[in-house]
């Protein structure tokens, strides 16, 4: 029997997922998690053979939440599935400890083939990924990897012209607490506005 986690917050995804997992041959138990605190429950009370999990998620973000999962049980695959394009968010989701990243709008056609990947010991990565780790996975990376994973969620958000509320109510942290990052983020990347964030991101085709 293979084991699966699904955490997501938005339940029209997790059952477009569970129906992706169903049709995979043998015999399948599927779970379901709707936050970043139930899934943590859910994975440190029971064994799964493979974790598909959101980057985007209310409370701890997804990438926190990786490294949790990787310091209770190292061993266990985890596939990293998100809305954000690989160019984004996969060499760090990786570095990070993923054992793949995959977008939702490539999850119908792709997922079989990463979950046959990790169930076989194996990582799923995309060709355009793997050129970037031949090409100096170890090596100096642009300026935002100075960047937390949540600093770089925040300088995501605020590319995209979302006000601090907002993002505080994504995160589930205060508006203060998002000021913070922006202002360390501002610093880290020797910058001094919103708009020359926006101006990077661009030019990093990091967003549309």
């Amino acid at each position: 029997m293979t084991r699966f986690l699904i955490i997501d917050d938005h339940p029209i995804v997790r059952k477009g997922l569970r129906q992706t997992l169903e049709e995979l041959p043998g015999v399948i138990k599927i779970t379901e998690a709707g936050d970043s605190h139930e899934g943590l429950r859910v994975f440190r009370d029971c064994d799964f053979d493979v974790v598909l999990l959101d980057i985007n998620l209310p409370g701890k973000s997804g990438f926190e939440i990786l490294a949790d999962m990787k310091s209770m049980k190292p061993d266990i695959p985890i596939l990293i599935i998100s809305m954000y394009p690989e160019e984004q968010y996969a060499i760090r989701a990786l570095k990070s400890g993923a054992s793949g990243y995959l977008t939702k709008a490539m999850a119908a056609d792709e997922l079989p083939v990463a979950i046959r990947k990790l169930t076989s010991g194996g990582k799923y990565i995309t060709p355009s990924i793997a050129e970037k780790i031949v090409n100096g996975f170890d090596s100096p990376g642009p300026k935002h990897d100075l960047l937390s994973n949540r600093e770089f969620e925040v300088m995501i958000c605020i590319a995209k012209g979302k006000p601090i509320k907002e993002i505080a109510s994504m995160l589930s942290v205060s508006e203060k607490t998002v000021s913070t990052y922006r202002s360390r983020i501002l610093e880290k990347m020797d910058m001094q506005s919103n708009a020359d964030i926006v101006k990077y991101m661009i030019r990093e085709n990091l967003i549309d």
